[in-house]
């Protein structure tokens, strides 16, 4: 890669790091580590096509697709000996917000399936349309809005109750 489109591509990098780990770590359902290896194989396959990405219209939005494509393609390949748990380890809190509020929401994502978890990630979290949900992907509209329909029924199951309570201003 020439200087300069290395420069591009680290300035990006660097510009994009944080939001796309949120993202993961939304996608993780509060899974830091993975989340991490999620964020560092995104980067690694931007790099690798950086050229092409670099003169797309919205390479935030083609990193974030390629983010949401790595977390279900790990997801579907995940080995048999990984359990996952229902048990959630005390997380340091970053001063801001209520701890007890982000762990109940992350307990509640985890329990969604990973296409539903990234259905919700992207169309409340990255705030995407339909349409742009269904590209990340890789799927038809009508299964974005049924997904969608699904994932909101079984959070709010999930949360029971005390739903008014987080939705609260």
């Amino acid at each position: 890669m020439r200087q300069g489109r290395a420069d591009e591509y680290a300035e990006f990098a660097v510009a994009r790091a944080g939001h796309l780990y949120r993202s993961a770590c939304l996608l993780t359902a509060g899974d830091t580590h993975l989340a991490e290896d999620l964020v560092q194989e995104t980067f690694g396959r931007l790099y690798v096509r950086w050229g092409r990405v670099s003169r797309v219209g919205n390479p935030a939005g083609y990193a974030q697709t390629v983010l949401t494509r790595t977390f279900l393609a790990h997801h579907r390949r995940r080995s048999s000996q990984e359990r996952a748990t229902d048990v959630f380890p005390d997380l340091p809190g970053s001063g801001d917000g209520d701890a007890s509020l982000r762990l109940t929401l992350l307990d509640a994502l985890a329990r969604l399936s990973a296409k539903d978890r990234a259905v919700v990630v992207l169309r409340y979290w990255e705030d995407r349309s339909v349409e742009e949900t269904a590209d990340a992907m890789n799927v038809s509209s009508a299964a974005v809005r049924t997904r969608c329909s699904r994932a909101l029924g079984r959070l709010r199951e999930l949360l029971g109750e005390d739903l008014a309570e987080y939705a609260r201003p």
